[in-house]
This record gives C-alpha cells, structure tokens and sequence, in this order.
C-alpha cells in the first residue's frame, strides 16, 4: 500500500469520525408507575396477619428496565431507549405493598427478605406489561397473577387474576405509559380487594 493509499485511508476516517461528533447521542427516558393514596383506613383493629409480598415471576423482557412493546399477538420487542426506572417485577412488587399497608387492613406487610418472616406469602406471575398494537388501534396490557401460600401449612390458600387491555389515546411511549398506570392502578385495587375479602370470609385464629 503506497503513501497515497494511506493519506486516503486517514483523511476517509477522519471524515466519519467528524461526521459522527455532529451527530447528538439519543437521550434515554425513564418511566414509573405510582398508585394514588389510599382512602381513609378503616377504623377497624388490623387483622393480626403478617403478609410477605414475594418474588413476582415474569418472562425474561419484564425483568428488564427497557420497555417492552409488542408488534404482534406472537412477536414482542424492546425500547432501548425508552426505559422503567426499575425492572416490572420490582416495581409491581412495590406497588402491591405500598397499596396493602395503606389499606391499614393487616397487622404488617413486607417485601421478601432473608429477615422476613410472615404469616402469609403473596406470590405470582407477571405475564403483560406492554403495548398491544392490533387494528382497533394501541392498547396498554397489564396482566398478573397471585396466590396466597399460608406459610404453616405450605398449602396455596387464594388465587387472583388480572387481565386487561386499556385504549391507548396518542402514539407516544409516554401515553402507553400513562395508559398502563391507569391499568396498574385497577388491577392492583382490584386484586387487593378480592384479598380483603378472602380474609374477611376466613378470618385468622
């Protein structure tokens, strides 16, 4: 390769390189999902029932931050850019807790730990949080699954199931978002006061 071939090499990489400082990197943007304040508690003595809230299982993409969008029934992608600001399952768990202890139904609600030792365990799986594009237009899907294991006898003792497609009203991450907390909201109020009265038709010794 003579010294011609070189300079052209150099100055063609010099160019892309000068060519790729113009270009601005694309920002990430992180989203949350909150659950509104919980009602006055009830004026009634908490049960004495300790819950732990356990580990939520999910297909791989939502124990990922990216936000997961679906580009058909069968074919699910991922946003590298748009991202939650912890991964699904921790988040839902968060919520589950936040909602029950602000319930003031229970004498104490945990999240797992090596040091949590409860009465019950709330357990399940986390099968939807993402965009369904389908004909009728953009939908927000949110899907979970729970089970109560009391933990003296090990045996499974409540199941609850959430499943629901929310309408979507722009083409903006952000409105999927805002659509699935609207979704969150309702299937965790929903799921805790099928919970609520569980204990209310089998109250504890």
């Amino acid at each position: 390769m003579n010294r011609f071939s070189n300079l052209w090499i150099l100055a063609a990489c010099a160019a892309i390189l000068a060519a790729s400082g113009c270009v601005k990197a694309r920002p990430f943007r992180y989203y949350t999902i909150s659950i509104p304040p919980a009602a006055e508690p009830s004026e009634h003595q908490p049960l004495p029932v300790t819950l732990v809230v356990g580990r939520l299982n999910a297909p791989h993409l939502l124990r990922d931050d990216r936000v997961v969008y679906g580009m058909s029934e069968v074919e699910l992608g991922i946003d590298e850019y748009h991202r939650w600001a912890e991964p699904p399952t921790q988040m839902i768990e968060r919520l589950l807790v936040e909602r029950l202890r602000r319930s003031g139904q229970y004498r104490s609600v945990q999240r797992l730990s090596s040091t949590a030792r409860g009465d019950f365990v709330l357990r399940g799986h986390l099968s939807a949080l993402n965009e369904v594009d389908d004909p009728s237009g953009i939908k927000a899907r949110f899907t979970l699954q729970l089970e109560l294991l009391n933990s003296k006898s090990g045996t499974v003792v409540w199941n609850g199931y959430y499943s629901q497609d929310e309408p979507v009203s722009g083409k903006k991450v952000s409105s999927v978002v805002e659509s699935l907390q609207k979704n969150v909201r309702a299937g965790i109020e929903q799921l805790a006061g099928q919970l609520g009265a569980y204990f209310a038709a089998h109250p504890p010794a």
